[in-house]
């Protein structure tokens, strides 16, 4: 049997991809306008959704070729049956370091000492709002207090690496930024602003939706005092870290609109139904699902890969004329 070739992956422009996000379903338990349609959602048949084992190959293939993170998006992943299952065949896949899940935390509470336990090292939350009222009217459900006792959950698990990401819309969270740097902040967590970005379901962003990281910044700063710059020890790291005046935790801003961060990216998607796909904003997709289900070998998915790292763009586009937005919204994608 051949032997995999194991070089890095590499693009036209030099950078080094080691980082994958797995999306594990593109389903989901509330509706957040700027990833989902609010009813009548198109979700995909439970057979195209790729199984833990063929995640599991997938992954396998790409450790060999350097990637040590994982991710794991939706939708909700959550929501996918026996998700601890596939976190511990991923904990044993040689060369992952680190495995993650971005998650809405409605179903963490009953779900994190279970994840911990199958070895997820780090919790991402999305949390846009401290009030029911903002929370609902983005989110279109119920669900504040599940989030926080989430949370909670998380944090008596033991997870030590939990963030808090909110995303910012002009005329909607402007009030919530000062509640979200206090719960942070008394909660020892990490907080994350991202900017509303171009993938909403219902077609309606607007760039002048964008509530961008300097805004936010003013408005901490008023209410805690100065944002000092931390050193970046991952420069393929999106955000931008900032320590509170007196040393209680950080916060960060994630701006893709106003100020890409393209250049260092390091990342590769999967979607749940098996496209790769090498930029958020990809127009284009990799079948991959068609390579694990016809029976074709680790060098013929291995090759798949390099392809569709060496058509990466340089950058997504967003702040430019030419842009195309992905027909594929947020949650189709993964998070």
């Amino acid at each position: 049997m051949p032997m995999l070739d194991s070089s890095p992956l590499i693009d036209a422009f030099g950078r080094v991809h080691t980082n994958l996000r797995v999306s594990v379903t593109d389903r989901c338990n509330i509706r957040c306008f700027y990833c989902m349609p609010h009813e009548n959602v198109q979700f995909k048949p439970r057979a195209d959704l790729l199984s833990f084992e063929e995640m599991v190959r997938f992954v396998r293939i790409v450790a060999a070729l350097g990637v040590n993170k994982v991710r794991l998006t939706g939708g909700e992943p959550l929501v996918r049956a026996d998700i601890e299952k596939l976190v511990a065949q991923l904990a044993a896949v040689r060369g992952i370091d680190d495995i993650a899940m971005t998650t809405n935390g409605i179903l963490l509470e009953e779900h994190a000492q279970k994840l911990k336990d199958a070895g997820l090292r780090r919790l991402n939350i999305s949390l846009d709002a401290m009030s029911e009222a903002t929370f609902q009217r983005i989110a279109r459900r119920e669900g504040l207090q599940r989030v926080l006792y989430g949370i909670a959950a998380a944090q008596r698990a033991g997870f030590e690496k939990i963030r808090l990401n909110a995303v910012a819309i002009k005329g909607i969270t402007e009030a919530e930024i000062v509640p979200l740097g206090r719960f942070a902040r008394e909660h020892d967590l990490e907080l994350r602003f991202i900017e509303f970005m171009p993938l909403d379901a219902e077609n309606q962003w607007q760039s002048d939706q964008v509530l961008n990281g300097e805004t936010i910044r003013t408005l901490l700063e008023a209410e805690f005092g100065l944002l000092t710059p931390k050193d970046r020890l991952d420069p393929s790291q999106p955000a931008m870290d900032y320590a509170f005046a007196d040393g209680v935790g950080s916060v960060g801003f994630i701006n893709p609109v106003s100020q890409p961060f393209c250049s260092d990216c390091n990342r590769l998607r999967i979607t749940a139904e098996g496209q790769v796909r090498n930029c958020l904003f990809s127009t284009v997709e990799w079948d991959a699902r068609a390579l694990l289900r016809g029976g074709a070998s680790d060098e013929a998915i291995a090759h798949l890969v390099r392809d569709c790292v060496k058509h990466k763009k340089p950058g997504h586009g967003i702040d430019s004329p030419e842009f195309i937005k992905p027909e594929r919204a947020m949650y189709q994608i993964g998070g």
